[in-house]
Parts: structure tokens; sequence; C-alpha cells
């Protein structure tokens, strides 16, 4: 489990575990979300939701992981665009830790 701060002030957190991480990796829940401004705001928030919604109601949706997700970060009653900022941060960081162990390099 890794926490991730929510708000500007620091006095809200979200934990975010490995499982949510490969979520957001099976589903490119990141790709392509922010505009061409590179600005991570409330906008940006919603479009994810949306996307994630869509893939709910879609057949590929019926999957645990994806809702546990939802619940747990995405929909996290903290979850701001600072929040989506800093997850987005944790993802790359988890992602580049995958990288490295798959091509035998370690990760520390």
């Amino acid at each position: 489990m890794k926490k991730i701060q929510a708000n500007a002030s620091g006095t809200r957190s979200i934990e975010i575990s490995e499982q949510h991480l490969a979520t957001i990796d099976q589903y490119q829940l990141l790709r392509d979300l922010i505009d061409s401004n590179g600005y991570i705001d409330e906008p940006v928030l919603d479009k994810l939701k949306l996307n994630i919604r869509s893939l709910l109601e879609s057949e590929a949706g019926r999957d645990k992981q994806l809702l546990d997700l939802c619940l747990d970060v995405i929909y996290h009653p903290n979850m701001k665009a600072i929040g989506l900022q800093n997850l987005m941060t944790a993802y790359k960081e988890w992602k580049e830790k995958q990288e490295k162990e798959e091509n035998g390099v370690s990760a520390d």
C-alpha cells in the first residue's frame, strides 16, 4: 500500500495498492487523459470518471479489480485534481519499476 496526497494542504490522503496500479495499467486509464495544455484539473478527473463509467457499462467492464479501483481510489470522496496528479506520478514510478524488473535491472 502506498498513500497519495489528495489535497493541497496535505490533510487528506488515499491509499493505493499494487493491484490498483496494475488495473490502471491493464486498462490504460491514464493514456491520453491530459489535454495539450498539460494541466491536471477537475475536468480531467471528470474525463477519467466518464471513461471508467463507459468501461464498467461495457461487457469488458465486469472486472472486480476495476470496480475496486473505482470505489477505493477514483470515486473516493477525497479525490481531487491534485490527487489525480499524485496518482499519475505514483503510476509512472510503479511502471518504471516494473519495466526495470522485466529487463532484469535492480529496482533499487
